[in-house]
């Protein structure tokens, strides 16, 4: 399992961003079978954000839809990241992995609108930006996938970012 590396708003910085939109991703149902018949639980993975900028996902069990999803509302407020943007497009080209998930994701120009699935779409979306090109690799697992495109969008950096990081000018 790959160890994720982030930087998560804190507390009082996720509180002071106000609305946050919730697109559910993917709701599994998963059954124990008991000696009365089978017993239902249920896991969510949602992708909470602004759509401009902060993007984070969630992931929530419970024995019914409405709790997993709070759940998963709930957990993503805490796992929210900053995405850097040049205009509506994102800095550079850039790869995101976790397991066996590969996502790549490509600055495209103004009106070219998000090209990518479902479950990659709905964190750009919620993350703001509105023109790239992605293309995913390996597993197409929900969870992996979001995961590899937080990652990815994780390591995204403008100029001004490195120019003060590195202490020079670009």
């Amino acid at each position: 399992m790959t160890k994720l590396q982030f930087e998560f708003l804190d507390r009082h910085q996720a509180d002071a961003l106000g609305e946050l939109k919730e697109e559910r991703v993917k709701v599994n149902r998963t059954a124990k079978v008991v000696k009365g018949g089978r017993r239902f639980a249920f896991s969510a993975l949602t992708v909470v954000g602004n759509q401009s900028g902060v993007v984070g996902y969630g992931f929530g069990k419970a024995k019914d839809i409405p709790s997993a999803m709070q759940k998963a509302f709930k957990d993503g407020r805490k796992h929210l990241i900053r995405v850097p943007r040049v205009g509506t497009s994102i800095p550079h080209e850039i790869e995101g992995e976790f397991c066996s998930s590969h996502v790549r994701l490509i600055p495209a120009s103004p009106g070219t609108g998000i090209i990518a699935g479902g479950t990659v779409r709905a964190v750009l979306e919620l993350a703001g930006v509105k023109d790239v090109l992605t293309k995913s690799y390996g597993s197409n697992n929900p969870i992996n996938l979001v995961k590899a495109t937080m990652a990815g969008l994780a390591q995204l950096r403008t100029k001004e970012m490195v120019s003060e990081a590195r202490g020079v000018e670009l």
